[in-house]
């Protein structure tokens, strides 16, 4: 991972435009390819970002990021004031707690909570960059990846939406529709997941340990 602390304006342009003007703020380029801009007022979420994949060009003052859709972060650099690389190896990953775990095999085993007739392929599917929690198959055939969180914020939308960027280069695979699970989704994830085109679907835990179909609501 490499931390860049710079004074440096920020302009995004693609489906959307957006522009920082020029302050100090935290550069985070990590090895998955993933560039993302930070300030020092919030606990984690950064001020704009791309996600891989995506391809970084550095001339001198300038960082230009592209993806594969042409959209472009142009990072203006007026004063760099620490850069710094560290190897942080293999992230042994997140543990879910027990309910989440829980909720994940009762999914498992009863995938047609998502849709009459849906199938599970393999629960704790591999990609190259994490498990996605299930891959199904619905009635039509086709791969969904399935993300279960217990509560459904916007950053398990972001872990959804880069496994599901990843399943359909897969020829294999793709193409691979998305499920956001949970027992309680934010309206931020959920507007940020149905402009991805990610379906949500909110999931009563203590009525599917019952398996009573008429207290699972979908959305």
């Amino acid at each position: 991972m490499r931390l860049v602390i710079a004074r440096c304006q920020v302009d995004y342009v693609g489906r959307l435009t957006a522009h920082l003007p020029m302050a100090p703020r935290l550069l985070l380029v990590k090895a998955d390819g993933s560039v993302s801009v930070h300030a020092d007022d919030r606990a984690y979420k950064p001020l704009n970002w791309m996600s891989p994949p995506c391809w970084l060009t550095e001339e001198p003052g300038v960082w230009t990021v592209r993806n594969k859709a042409d959209e472009s972060l142009v990072i203006t650099i007026d004063e760099v004031l620490h850069d710094s690389s560290h190897e942080l190896g293999v992230d042994p990953g997140l543990v879910k707690d027990g309910v989440e775990a829980h909720l994940q095999e009762l999914l498992a085993a009863h995938p047609e909570t998502f849709g009459d007739g849906w199938t599970l392929v393999r629960r704790e599917f591999m990609t190259a960059i994490g498990p996605v929690d299930l891959l199904c198959r619905d009635t039509a055939g086709g791969h969904v990846a399935v993300e279960i969180k217990r509560r459904g914020e916007i950053d398990g939308v972001e872990q959804l939406t880069r496994y599901l960027e990843l399943m359909n280069r897969d020829p294999l695979l793709g193409p691979v529709a998305g499920v956001f699970a949970a027992q309680q989704i934010k309206p931020q994830a959920r507007t940020l997941a149905e402009d991805r085109g990610i379906r949500c679907v909110t999931v009563d835990y203590d009525a599917l340990r019952g398996l009573d179909p008429k207290d699972l609501r979908l959305f």
